[in-house]
């Protein structure tokens, strides 16, 4: 026990030896203050003023005070913070999990993330997965208490989702959204998000490229996402991608990571993508897309064979064909069997929507993401080896 205690004391005389040595220099009573409270109050002693302005020196090397300057870049990014970080907000989410024990419902999980206003109306603009199966979500705006928001609509496939709060209009400060067909390589961008908690953190960085592709949780292929170099970490999903003039260009989703954390290579999801979608989520609550009225596809040589038309769907009733199927009785030792065989010749194959070339299920998504339903298109397809152009009106995609 005696020796236990010795160890301690000598370690905290060490470990406060060692405090004193990580300071540079001669220390002082300014230095150490936060740890002096009981040495400034003993009877007498009166605390010294403090006063410390910025310091520069002049050739005497004498400290004297100087105004710093800003530089232009500078200037510009304290612009853009305190122009948008009002409209950036704090999400967070809980799922609760039944306790069949005792038939009761305990919260369990929690996460956290960002996203930013984007009306007086009081929509939030965020990721999709940020508040996926959730049962409770609550919304933190610039001041006062977290809000509790509803789910207005979602588009999974581009990782967007829209809540709604009640709250005040003059507490609502929305972005100005801007142009993604606009930017370029190089490009100055900021980000402004809560990651690990941190409330409205800006990074800065340039865009990296353009033209990205990233799959979403939903399986469906992202193109044209925007990559970054700014600083992004758990948190950050949801919050706008800023240009120079404060104009939301994207919303930052993802990071390409093997820790977790950042690496200098982000994602955002474009702002055009998002102008494209919201409005549909505001009136339908998902994103009516269209559909050819085909269930399964198979890769062919060229373009994409149809495998199966859903019955009295768009592709069926304009005559589009699937895989047929044979049925052969195989006799053996007496018994027969039924085997069904697929002929793949007797499929067609989509190589073209309206002259877009489709080589895969990701062009073909791609492509149908240009019209909507009740529109008619031109399918051209090969059937057995020759090329036919058919009109076919596009159904809702389920």
């Amino acid at each position: 026990m005696k020796t236990i205690l010795i160890s301690s004391i000598l370690s905290a005389f060490l470990g406060a030896l060692f405090a004193v040595v990580l300071v540079q220099g001669t220390p002082s009573i300014h230095a150490f203050q936060p740890l002096q409270s009981s040495t400034l109050q003993q009877p007498g002693y009166q605390q010294p003023a403090i006063n410390l302005p910025a310091l520069g020196y002049n050739n005497g090397a004498q400290a004297v005070p100087v105004n710093r300057v800003l530089s232009g870049e500078e200037q510009t990014n304290i612009s853009v913070y305190e122009n948008v970080n009002r409209s950036v907000v704090n999400i967070n989410t809980k799922v609760n999990r039944p306790d069949f024990w005792f038939l009761t419902a305990e919260p369990e999980d929690e996460g956290s993330g960002s996203g930013w206003v984007l009306d007086k109306q009081g929509h939030i603009v965020t990721n999709y997965h940020v508040i996926a199966g959730s049962d409770f979500i609550s919304v933190t705006l610039f001041e006062g208490d977290p809000l509790p928001a509803k789910v207005v609509g979602a588009d999974p496939s581009n990782d967007v989702a829209l809540l709604k709060i009640a709250a005040l209009p003059e507490l609502l400060f929305p972005a100005q959204l801007g142009d993604s067909s606009t930017l370029q390589v190089g490009q100055k961008i900021l980000a402004i998000g809560n990651p690990f908690g941190l409330e409205r953190t800006m990074t800065v960085g340039i865009v990296s490229s353009l033209g990205r592709s990233l799959r979403s949780k939903s399986g469906r292929l992202m193109k044209n996402i925007i990559q970054l170099d700014a600083a992004l970490n758990q948190g950050n999903s949801g919050g706008p991608l800023l240009d120079g003039g404060g104009n939301v260009v994207g919303m930052n989703t993802a990071i390409a990571s093997l820790t977790g954390e950042n690496t200098g290579v982000g994602f955002a999801i474009p702002i055009n993508t998002i102008r494209r979608v919201v409005p549909q989520l505001k009136e339908f609550g998902q994103v009516q897309r269209a559909s050819l009225g085909i269930d399964l596809f198979w890769k062919s040589s060229r373009g994409i064979g149809v495998a199966r038309v859903i019955p009295n769907g768009p592709a069926d009733k304009a005559g589009l064909q699937g895989i047929k199927i044979e049925t052969q009785i195989i006799r053996r030792g007496g018994y027969a069997y039924r085997r069904q065989i697929p002929i793949k010749e007797s499929a067609d194959q989509i190589i073209a929507i309206n002259g877009i070339p489709i080589d895969s299920t990701d062009d073909l998504q791609e492509s149908l993401d240009q019209f909507k339903p009740n529109q008619t298109v031109t399918v051209t397809i090969l059937r057995q080896n020759q090329t036919l152009n058919v009109p076919l009106t596009l159904g809702l995609e389920r």
